[in-house]
């Protein structure tokens, strides 16, 4: 748990903080979505090959090493005012993070059975959502009185604990004969997402489609293309076996994954941006505007599950979306000097419920959607999809992050208005997809 809250602590404390890190490191608008991005973009590339060495190498030695990394690579990130030096620090911690999460939760369910592993799976969940629910407050506040580096700082102590507890009490475990080590598949997924996020995030914030913008997107596609007849001719041993995707359910469904968790994970990064350098908020006020998502996320989703057991899933993964969607219009009315309660916390709280409303319900479509012995396969690809979601819709949002002061608004309403259609596009798609689903033989 303290080795994969890192992730989540990153993740969501590092939105509030942009703005400033933007002012200390002179950074451009491109530079400002790859401080983000640099992260993401191993993160969501590597994860099934983190998974895969944890499987075939040992869980414990690779939770350590990723933890490990992410550690000095929060150092390098804390210490450096260069751009270059800060993306460089933020894609170690990708990689560090696409090691440490998926060994994490392979630990835990090796560690235990029945309802004692669901119990452990809970608490992990929770202890996540816990830690992405105050790490906007307490970034927000380490933003306001000790400055942007130190919110990289906060991580050094945790991951000491989480090497410590993992060398002294954690047993390894490794099994083989589920190990996918498609090395060449992670190296052409990893360089295709690279070139495609360079040329997507040149050409937003430029504003303007160049030459360069179009050379990176076509080797970005070339790239994409020869990953995918790699995995064909890899089959059964691809790093994602490419006949999941003749099941319809599965593949609808993460559509949904990327379409929503894209718009999602866009509108995040942006409201506190905005709210911060055009709407005056401070960094500790940035972060408070996002709690209500953790929260009702937190406690939605439990109830949400256990209701979609008895009524389907479809209902509520088109529901969801559309909810989703709505708190997205609705925050079209965020602007300069505005109440928080009457502007910001009616979008943010609709846009929370929709997420409540269809989290649990997604996860456990995804994963039933397949064989038994190809949940850990599925739960892995639809991580690393909702990953890349938010890859792509961070670099596309450079028109936004090129703006300050009251010109920002005009750029975030447009932004607001394509996710939401994304986020509704995603609702549709599980609706037609689950038309498909067939009840498991017994």
């Amino acid at each position: 748990m303290a080795a994969s809250s890192l992730s989540f602590i990153d993740g969501s404390v590092l939105n509030v903080a942009l703005p400033a890190i933007r002012d200390a490191t002179q950074a451009s608008a491109a530079e400002v979505g790859w401080v983000v991005n640099a992260y993401n973009l191993p993160l969501a590339a590597l994860i099934l090959l983190g998974g895969a060495l944890g499987d075939h190498y040992g869980r414990r030695l690779w939770l350590v090493i990723g933890t490990s990394l992410f550690g000095a690579a929060s150092l390098l990130c804390a210490l450096t005012s260069d751009p270059t030096a800060l993306l460089a620090g933020r894609a170690l911690q990708g990689i560090g993070a696409a090691l440490l999460l998926p060994n994490s939760l392979a630990l835990l369910n090796g560690a235990y059975s029945g309802e004692a592993r669901g119990r452990a799976v809970g608490i992990w969940a929770a202890a996540g959502a816990i830690a992405a629910a105050i790490a906007p407050l307490i970034g927000g506040w380490l933003v306001d009185h000790a400055g942007w580096p130190s919110i990289f700082y906060i991580n050094v102590p945790i991951v000491a604990l989480a090497v410590m507890v993992a060398l002294t009490r954690v047993a390894e475990s490794s099994e083989r004969s589920k190990a996918r080590l498609d090395f060449s598949g992670a190296a052409l997924a990893t360089l295709g997402l690279g070139a495609a996020t360079y040329g997507l995030t040149l050409w937003s914030s430029d504003r303007a489609f160049s030459v360069t913008a179009g050379v990176a997107l076509a080797i970005g596609a070339a790239l994409m293309v020869a990953f995918v007849l790699v995995e064909k001719r890899l089959g059964d041993r691809a790093m994602i076996p490419l006949d999941l995707f003749a099941n319809r359910c599965f593949s609808s469904l993460n559509l949904t994954t990327f379409l929503l968790y894209g718009a999602f994970g866009g509108v995040m990064l942006l409201v506190p941006y905005v709210l911060i350098e055009g709407g005056g908020y401070s960094p500790i006020q940035g972060g408070l505007a996002l709690l209500p998502l953790s929260i009702l996320i937190g406690l939605g989703s439990p109830i949400m599950g256990k209701l979609a057991e008895r009524i389907g899933p479809r209902l509520p993964l088109t529901i969801g979306p559309g909810i989703v969607a709505a708190g997205m219009i609705l925050a079209i009315r965020i602007g300069q000097d505005q109440s928080f309660w009457s502007h910001v916390f009616p979008a943010v709280t609709l846009m929370a419920l929709g997420m409540a409303i269809l989290v649990a319900p997604l996860t456990a479509s995804v994963l039933g959607s397949v064989e038994e012995q190809q949940t850990g396969m599925a739960s892995g690809f639809n991580s690393a999809l909702s990953r890349t979601g938010g890859l792509i819709a961070v670099a596309l949002l450079g028109a936004v992050l090129a703006d300050s002061g009251q010109a920002i608004f005009g750029p975030f309403r447009v932004a607001l208005i394509v996710m939401a259609v994304v986020a509704a596009l995603g609702g549709i798609a599980a609706w037609i997809g689950l038309a498909a689903q067939k009840p498991k033989k017994t």
